[in-house]
């Protein structure tokens, strides 16, 4: 399987903050989400990628190709959806499409109208008079009218009902179904991850904490409920975050065979996406 993406050593400061030697990779087929929490550097990394956020070190490779001196090929085969849309409010949808077209020779304008019809949009509406949920359905019809090989979306799913957040990823599911494809996903909702992801990347602190096939970081925790007596000194170092109270207590392991014999009488349970990042995020909090 070749890696539609590859990131090696991006760097990338700000007054307080900074990317440090961000390195992952995104393999062909594969729906990756790209997790942290608000201000974890998810968007800087990914503008970085995209080269709207010029870098200090670091290589970007997009179908194999560098991105600094193929910007222009990559991104005729990349489609992009961003939190902040990017699009000026006083145009109609039509005039704004005419302006994205103009930039993809790949264009299907076809393709297109069947999503504009799709998402029940007007194109003579003012980009000015659509909702959250509408901007992203535009978003994404644009993202996806110039025949992409790769869609990159930033928190796409932030602030959305869940009626239409399923209907996105019905969207993603459909998009991957042609093959050869890659969708990166950045989001702090991992329930949607849940329902798509085959891989997971987590950045916290602008640095990655781990890159990893879905169901296998699943597969490496557990939560851990039980009686709070039983725990002592040595038992609560096999976890990386755990919560007391006076009817027992919840902890998360990676040490999940030593947890089974130590204490056997408590209850064992796979984690969610969100669990797993919350212990993961420094302090274990």
């Amino acid at each position: 399987m070749e890696n539609i993406l590859e990131v090696k050593g991006l760097n990338k400061t700000y007054q307080d903050f900074s990317l440090k030697d961000i390195s992952f990779s995104l393999p062909e087929g594969c729906i990756t989400g790209f997790i942290g929490i608000n201000g974890a550097g998810k968007t800087t990394t990914l503008r970085s990628i995209l080269g709207l956020t010029p870098i200090e070190s670091g290589d970007i490779r997009v179908f194999g190709m560098d991105m600094a001196t193929n910007e222009k090929a990559i991104k005729e085969r990349i489609g992009i959806v961003l939190d902040e849309g990017g699009f000026y409010d006083e145009l109609s949808l039509s005039e704004m499409k005419g302006i994205i077209a103009s930039a993809y020779q790949s264009w299907n304008e076809n393709e297109y109208r069947a999503y504009l019809d799709r998402f029940s949009l007007n194109p003579k509406q003012k980009i000015s008079t659509l909702s959250k949920g509408m901007r992203m359905k535009y978003a994404l019809a644009l993202a996806l009218s110039h025949e992409a090989e790769l869609l990159i979306m930033d928190e796409p799913t932030s602030g959305l009902d869940p009626l239409i957040r399923s209907q996105l990823l019905d969207i993603l599911k459909e998009f991957m179904e042609r093959g050869g494809r890659g969708v990166f996903f950045s989001t702090h909702i991992t329930s949607d991850l849940d329902k798509i992801a085959d891989m997971l990347v987590m950045i916290d602190g602008g640095r990655i904490v781990f890159q990893e096939e879905k169901d296998t970081l699943l597969d490496g925790y557990r939560i851990v409920k039980g009686d709070l007596m039983k725990l002592d000194s040595n038992s609560e170092k096999m976890f990386m975050a755990i919560d007391k109270t006076t009817y027992g207590f919840t902890a998360i392991t990676k040490n999940v065979d030593e947890a089974r014999k130590i204490l056997p009488d408590s209850i064992f349970e796979r984690p969610a996406i969100e669990d797993i990042m919350l212990c993961n995020i420094k302090g274990g909090k």
